[in-house]
């Protein structure tokens, strides 16, 4: 297992972005273990029902079915993935609605001091809309998790009716996509208990509407090397393209995906395990897995969404479990960063920074009734590492 060491210095590489783990170094350890938070630890739940450490706040922003703040825009059902994309001197935060039918996603709008200015759909009329991805050109990937499910391109700034559909990219039960400008690929996991991991390699890098969609190949270790093969038959019928191509590797689960300096993250529900893959060397290897964890008790289960930030730490939500989101720090080291209190039917998806790094945007899916009406979008300020 090769630590994972980050650099601190300027992102090299155009079109990386500022915010991801820096893989660099290959010192020997294990995947992460039980630690103390970097941020202490939790205290009691606040106004919201959140528990964070000592310095941090938080607030609703939106809520299923509900107006958001003064924008007369209704909020989706059952809030998913997500990501932040600047906007002049403010931001958007993007999120899917994992109903069918419906779908599609949302975003919310804020000026620099974090007001609230807008809210509108971005894309509309897909079905189970569950994670995605932001492009290097500041486009939206939302995956249908379906069988022959679509990945749709749409415009953070909208309207729905310019999202486009990309079956280049493979029809599939897509869960989550991430841009890698240094190979001009886009990976894609796959919401299957015996499901692959994929990249597409577009004709025209910035251009979706064309290209080859790949597998991955290896052995049945939790560590080695990989290859790509080409999926056949992207249309995935009548053979699923989970099954198209001979030695690709399963994985039970796929869930969301991080790209940050040569690497990705990728979390699979079925085993609770976040997969790291050494882009530059072909290599991957476990950063967790819960049933290596020691002494006592995994604090991270349920592996959902995740993403990361400029100091090379790992946010990953949990889809049960304590209902906590987990930061594994640059060091190894795993512990809880926030935990949503009576919300035990829900799950937290959507996990994204702001471009200052400064603001956390996420959702409980089903909120406090349990059901996808009852949605709930957060957001969380605080003295973030950088």
């Amino acid at each position: 297992m090769k630590r994972r060491n980050f650099l601190r210095a300027a992102v090299v590489g155009a079109g990386v972005t500022a915010f991801g783990n820096r893989l660099s170094g290959a010192a020997l350890a294990a995947p992460a273990q039980n630690g103390p938070s970097p941020y202490g630890a939790l205290q009691a739940a606040d106004a919201n029902g959140i528990r964070l450490p000592a310095g941090f706040t938080s607030r609703v922003i939106a809520r299923s079915g509900q107006k958001v703040a003064s924008t007369g825009y209704t909020w989706h059902s059952a809030p998913d993935g997500g990501a932040v994309f600047a906007d002049g001197s403010g931001w958007i935060y993007v999120s899917n609605s994992e109903i069918t039918p419906g779908g599609g996603a949302s975003a919310v709008k804020f000026d620099a001091s974090g007001t609230i200015t807008g809210a509108h759909r971005v894309l509309a009329n897909t079905r189970q809309n569950c994670a995605g991805g932001k492009t290097p050109w500041n486009t939206w990937l939302s995956c249908e998790e379906i069988d022959l499910g679509f990945v749709y391109e749409c415009q953070p700034n909208g309207p729905a009716s310019a999202a486009v559909q990309r079956p280049a990219m493979g029809k599939f039960k897509h869960e989550a996509a991430a841009a890698d400008p240094v190979r001009k690929a886009v990976y894609l996991t796959e919401d299957t208990t015996d499901g692959c991991f994929y990249r597409f390699v577009p004709t025209t890098w910035g251009d979706l509407s064309a290209g080859t969609l790949q597998v991955l190949k290896a052995g049945t270790a939790t560590s080695g090397s990989f290859t790509w093969a080409n999926v056949p038959d992207p249309d995935g019928s009548p053979t699923p393209t989970r099954n198209q191509v001979s030695g690709a590797k399963r994985f039970t689960g796929g869930e969301g995906l991080h790209y940050a300096n040569d690497t990705a993250w990728f979390t699979t529900k079925g085993d609770n395990r976040v997969w790291q893959l050494n882009l530059a060397n072909s290599t991957y290897e476990l950063a967790y897995d819960d049933s290596l964890v020691s002494p006592g008790s995994a604090p991270l289960t349920g592996v959902d969404n995740l993403t990361g930030t400029s100091s090379g730490d790992l946010y990953v939500a949990e889809d049960g479990g304590n209902m906590e989101i987990c930061v594994i720090t640059p060091n190894d080291i795993v512990a809880p960063f926030l935990r949503i209190s009576g919300q035990s039917s829900s799950e937290i998806c959507g996990p994204a920074f702001t471009p200052a790094g400064n603001r956390l945007y996420f959702s409980s899916q089903r909120g406090t009734s349990g059901s996808s009406s009852g949605g709930i979008t957060y957001e969380v300020t605080g003295p973030f590492r950088s």
